[in-house]
């Protein structure tokens, strides 16, 4: 076993001095050492997006049980006319007066109107 000797870091060039034309150029921020805390928050940034983009496969192709096909039920809503199509509504012919000039006189109908 035999060490390599460590690599030396070349030198970063300077950054260029600006002309008297009064065109600034921006230095780029040195690179900070990354602490322990944020490995794990690191680490769950990585898991989420791994869970937002999702596993690819392959699609799967439905199986058929039936040789008909049936188009399938859709949504049936109620009816909301705009307005009612008759004028007047009907009016309930077989009122008080009506009952009395018609009675009911089956047996059973007797038989109640003798128990009340």
């Amino acid at each position: 076993h035999t060490k390599m000797p460590a690599k030396k870091k070349e030198a970063t060039p300077a950054a260029p001095v600006a002309k008297e034309t009064g065109v600034k150029t921006e230095k780029k921020k040195p690179v900070v050492a990354k602490s322990k805390a944020s490995k794990p928050a690191e680490k769950a940034l990585k898991a989420a997006k791994a869970v937002k983009k999702g596993i690819q496969k392959k699609p799967t192709r439905k199986i058929r049980t039936k040789i008909h096909f049936y188009r399938p039920k859709t949504l049936k809503l109620a009816r909301k006319p705009k307005y009612p199509r008759r004028s007047v509504p009907k009016t309930n012919k077989l009122d008080q007066y009506q009952i009395l000039k018609y009675p009911l006189t089956t047996e059973s109908a007797m038989k109640k109107i003798e128990e009340t």
